[in-house]
Order: C-alpha cells, then structure tokens, then sequence
C-alpha cells in the first residue's frame, strides 16, 4: 500500500494548471460507445479510474490511440459484447463506479448490457434507482442473473422516447439517460435533469456528433433520437474539483501561487464560497490568484448568524469540495457548519482531524461544526489513512499545513482522482515523499 510522508509548514510558491476534469471524463470517454466512427478527446487527465475506463473499453473491442500526453482517439466499430459476460469484465467493473456510464451507450446502439455492482468510494449508499428508472421508462427490462451475479439489461422492443420527471437531479444518472436516449426512437423528455458543466460538455459533443439536443444547460431537456452518430473531437474542461484543491492549500499553507486557465465560467458559486471562507483571491482573465495572509477569517450572514456551506445541485456547491472546506475552516479565524447532504458518510474522516488538534463537532453523519482556530492552534501531525478520493486530498491538505511529519496511507485513492499530485506540488515548494510499501 503506498503512502504519503508530509513535512507540513511549508509556504508554496509560483504557478500550476488544473488537470482535466476527472467526471467529465467518465461520460464522454463511455459516449465514445456510441458511433463506430473516430472520436478523439484532449485534456483527458492521467489519473487511475480514467486509465482503468480506457483498458476496460479496450478490452471490449475499442480501438484507442495515444496522440499526444493527453489526448486519446476512440473507435468502437468493433465491440465485443460477450466480453460482458466474461469474470474478466465484472471483477474491472465491479472496482470501478464510472463503469455504469457505459450501460446507457451499449443499451442505445446495441440494445443489450450487463451491469455489475460499481465500486469507487466507501462514502455511504450510492443507489443507482435513477438509472434504472430512466432505462426502464424508454423501454429497458432488467434481469438478474445469478450465475454471473450481474443485471442483464436489455431492449426487446427499442428504445423510444418519453416524458421523465426524475426522481433526484443525479449527474451521472442524467449522463447515462441522455446517452440511451440520443439514439431512441422519438422525442424524450427529462425534466429535473442535472445541469452540471460536464452535463454541459457531454451535450455539445453528441450534439456534434449529430444528437438533437435541446436546453441544454437548464433542468428541462428535449432529445430527438436519431439513427445513428458519427465522429467527432472534444476538448473536457479543467477539473473544478482540483481547482478548489489548489485553493485550499493555498489558504491552509498561507500561500502565494497562481491557478493557471481555470475555466472561470464553469466554476459556479465556488470562488464567492472560498471568499466567505476568507480566502484572499483575486481572478484575472481565466486565472485566479490566491495570496493569503497567515490567518483568515470566515464570514457571517447578514443577521450574525454563523456561516453555512451545504452541497447543493449546480450551480449550487459541489459535494467533491466540502471535506476541503472543511479542514481549511479548522485554521480560519471563527465558525461555520459544514452540511453535507448527499453521503452520509463522507464526514466519517474528521476523527483524524480531532487527532490533530482541530476543534470539531460531528453532529450527526452529514453536519459538522469547525470552530476555526485562526492559526494559534496550528494543526500537529499524525497518521492517517484515505478512506476515499475527497477526503483523502484534504488529509493532504491538513497534512502540508500541520507541524511536523504525517504520513498518509493508502494513497491509491488519492491517485483515483489526482495526477502526480505529489509532484506537482512538489514543484511549488511542498514536501512530500511517496512511499511504496
């Protein structure tokens, strides 16, 4: 198991780039399913679930092309469906939960799946009812068969278009649907559909590939099905999530650096969130530059009451970026409660963080109360070990702000979602060692 050794109290200094964004690669790499023609993508970033989407792809038959260090060109003339049904594919999918995204394309263009259970992170119940649902409504039939332990999903009649109100705004569940419906029969409806900028992102490229989409960026989408899709090439957008990794360690670390062609417009709420944190940042064009003073201070409503921060559906606060608000709130000066709505055990890390000196109150699974410090009780360093991708980056972040030396083990999770992390920050001035054990 490998692991992370930090020499915390280190200011970082200069410049770094987001890497392209980890959820919408997930669904444009599982669209490529949908035409047989080339598709070729850039700013794919070089992190584990991405590297092991595109060998479970290969190994169905798709045609890849390295064509540069992050861009990647996909055919899938020649899938070979009873790969699904082999041990080979359920044990790759089973430890991957992006490999649900490529049921809606296989269903659409091949009118068959399989699905095993997805894995990804331990970060409390995940249900895959929106899905299921959207499948069943254009015409799919579930079936279980026990002696592959996994859901055969089929469409004996096509695939035909529908009104949906979805049961919860899902952004993998609106993906996989609006990928099953570009090529059904018909006019679908889905209404409360997500409308996050990866949802954004997948719409524009089926739309160039030849998908009748409509509304796209708003809850209300309206697909005309077509035949059949071509080729076409995409370019993902910087990844949100790592950009608001960056922030935090520049306001853990009290730090001087540059985030360099973030995709400003596509972050939403967050810069304004960071701000009511305290975080002292300013954005210039597509850049934003963080310069934090030692201590900073966390914003109150209007009434004095003490700030807030929940996740909400976008453009609201993603629920990736509240473990890093989180533990950047145990050094700012004041309080807040972090709510988090989705998983319910996502907090569960925030023992580690008592254990370094930060004052926290879990209240139940999903509210925590941080009664920031303002730095007079700097963090101490521990031992601890990532339970998944978001809390394992703000262990990380507690890590590189805290006196002395931690260690954090099983990093592999951290890798699932974060490219060379060590070394890019590395780069800057932090110090941390990778260990193989």
């Amino acid at each position: 198991m490998s692991s992370f050794i930090v020499e915390g109290g280190h200011r970082l200094c200069g410049t770094i780039s987001p890497q392209g964004a980890k959820n919408e690669a997930l669904q444009v790499i599982c669209a490529t399913l949908l035409t047989s023609e080339k598709v070729v993508i850039s700013n794919i970033p070089d992190i584990a679930d991405i590297r092991n989407l595109i060998t479970l792809i290969e190994e169905m038959g798709v045609k890849t092309e390295h064509l540069g260090p992050d861009t990647v060109s996909f055919e899938a003339s020649d899938v070979d469906l009873s790969y699904l049904k082999s041990d080979a594919f359920r044990k790759k999918a089973q430890s991957l939960r992006g490999s649900v995204m490529i049921v809606g394309p296989l269903l659409a263009r091949f009118g068959e799946a399989i699905l095993p259970k997805p894995g990804g992170d331990k970060i409390g119940r995940r249900r895959l009812d929106t899905h299921f649902l959207g499948w069943q409504k254009l015409g799919a039939v579930f079936e279980y068969k026990s002696e592959i332990k996994c859901y055969q999903i089929t469409s004996p009649h096509g695939l035909h278009g529908c009104y949906m109100l979805l049961d919860e705004a899902s952004v993998t569940g609106t993906a996989n649907i609006i990928m099953a419906s570009v090529l059904a029969s018909g006019k679908t409806t889905i209404y409360n559909a997500a409308c996050e900028p990866y949802i954004q992102q997948l719409c524009r490229m089926l739309v160039k590939m030849g998908a009748k989409i409509q509304g796209i960026g708003s809850n209300l989408l309206q697909i005309e099905g077509v035949e059949t899709l071509k080729g076409t090439t995409h370019s993902m957008l910087p990844d949100m999530i790592e950009v608001g990794s960056f922030i935090g360690v520049a306001a853990m670390t009290g730090s001087n650096i540059t985030l360099k062609n973030v995709g400003i417009d596509d972050l939403g709420i967050m810069p304004e969130c960071f701000r009511r944190l305290g975080v002292n940042m300013s954005i210039e064009g597509d850049d934003i530059h963080i310069n934090q003073d030692e201590i900073y201070e966390i914003d109150q409503f209007m009434d004095g009451s003490i700030m807030t921060f929940s996740d909400a559906p976008w453009p609201g606060l993603s629920p990736d970026l509240l473990s890093i608000f989180l533990v950047v709130a145990t050094q700012a000066k004041g309080s807040v409660l972090i709510h988090q709505k989705m998983f319910e055990s996502r907090l569960f890390f925030v023992d580690k963080l008592i254990d370094m000196g930060a004052r926290i109150i879990l209240c139940d699974p999903h509210r925590a109360a941080v009664i920031g410090a303002g730095k007079f009780n700097c963090l101490h360093a521990t031992t601890m070990v990532s339970p998944d991708i978001r809390a394992g980056i703000a262990m990380l972040i507690a890590a590189m702000g805290a006196k002395g030396v931690s260690c954090i083990q099983n990093i592999d999770q951290i890798d699932r979602g974060y490219e060379k992390i060590d070394e890019r920050l590395n780069l800057l001035g932090a110090k941390i060692i990778r260990t193989e054990k």
